[in-house]
């Protein structure tokens, strides 16, 4: 009786303790220990040279020490790895958004003054005055805007529809190992890193070819951004189409439904959504770029709506001529550089929500 007494002790009542949920820290110990972490980094930083980014910086390697520590003791090991793992990941993220945030705040502090109702809708020049025999230089940007909308809406009615097609190609067409599929893949991966310079250069070239010496043109610079957008939308396109499921294909062909009309009713609608975030990276991406306009379309204080008719001005580029070439007024053309990069902020965060309304409206009811 008593061996097995000994053999089989009793268990003691009730619910057996978790080793994973048995002890816990206090629900904001995290905010308390970073707290603790700044005041210290902060005490140590006071002897020895203050400093904000060595405040952050030494306040980070605390408060993971301590959190990682406080949690190996009061809980365990799992939990502290945890613990410390999150903490370097929410720093990661603030790191990130350092550049983000202080570059947009850094735009809108100076660009903000700029933006009138003159500056937005009227064009820049100069205005000669016999009387006085005076120049007065006119800040203005609807040149820009209408550049801007000009050359980035023929870059992409150019490269989306061949993106877009490129991919279904690649997707729904060609095998794996056809030689057809194998080039283009190699192609578009080869222009993905081309530097945006180089395809200035190539519609500069191309157009001075065709028409002659110093053929800048909106036209050209359309161009020259269609090389950089379309392998953005090919690659972007062929992995939304990739993610639509094969049973949904399959079901469509077993209805007798064409592969044709299997694509365009079936596999597109699904995927509309990352198509069309993919379309608004591509814009986003070269709705931005300097360079290339510079070379194929230079730039001009003058109003030219006209694609195929001498320079246009946009808004990147004007930032950088206002900037680089300053009027007689510097403070007026320092100001309008910064105007006009706020406006191109402005400018993409709008089409980025025109994009989400379609991507929500053309998707598939389950998936709104």
């Amino acid at each position: 009786m008593t061996a097995t007494a000994v053999s089989n002790p009793r268990r003691p009542r009730g619910p057996v303790p978790n080793a994973l949920t048995s002890a816990q820290l206090p629900r904001f110990v995290e905010l308390y220990t970073l707290i603790g972490a700044l005041v210290v980094s902060a005490a140590v930083l006071a002897m020895l040279g203050f400093s904000i980014v060595g405040w952050l910086v030494l306040g980070a390697v605390i408060y993971l020490l301590g959190i990682g520590i406080l949690s190996a003791v009061v809980e365990n090991r799992r939990k502290a790895t945890d613990r410390v793992i999150r903490g370097l990941v929410t720093i990661a993220f603030f790191l990130a958004l350092i550049p983000l945030v202080s570059t947009l705040i850094t735009v809108i502090f100076n660009g903000t003054p700029a933006l009138t109702w003159d500056f937005i809708f009227k064009s820049g020049g100069t205005v000669f005055d016999p009387n006085t025999l005076k120049v007065t230089v006119i800040q203005g940007s609807l040149q820009a805007l209408v550049g801007t909308l000009i050359i980035t809406g023929i870059a992409a009615a150019i490269s989306i529809p061949i993106g877009i097609l490129a991919a279904i190609y690649l997707v729904e067409y060609a095998q794996p190992k056809q030689w057809m599929a194998r080039t283009v893949t190699f192609l578009v991966d080869v222009m993905t890193g081309i530097p945006s310079i180089v395809a200035g250069l190539f519609a500069f070239s191309l157009f001075t070819l065709i028409v002659g010496p110093k053929a800048f043109s909106g036209f050209s610079a359309s161009i020259a951004l269609s090389v950089l957008m379309i392998p953005i939308v090919i690659r972007s396109t062929e992995e939304m189409l990739k993610l639509v499921s094969t049973e949904l294909r399959e079901a469509s062909f077993a209805l007798g439904v064409t592969k044709f009309s299997t694509i365009v009713r079936i596999v597109l609608p699904t995927a509309i959504a990352g198509i069309v975030t993919g379309v608004m990276l591509a814009i986003s991406r070269v709705i931005g770029e300097t360079a290339p306009i510079f070379i194929a379309a230079s730039f001009t204080n003058n109003f030219n709506a006209n694609p195929f008719d001498g320079p246009m001005q946009t808004y990147p580029v004007m930032a950088y001529s206002e900037y680089k070439f300053p009027s007689t007024d510097i403070a007026a053309s320092y100001q309008s550089a910064w105007g006009a990069a706020l406006l191109l902020v402005i400018l993409v965060v709008i089409l980025n929500l025109i994009a989400r309304i379609i991507a929500k409206v053309f998707a598939p009811k389950g998936l709104r």
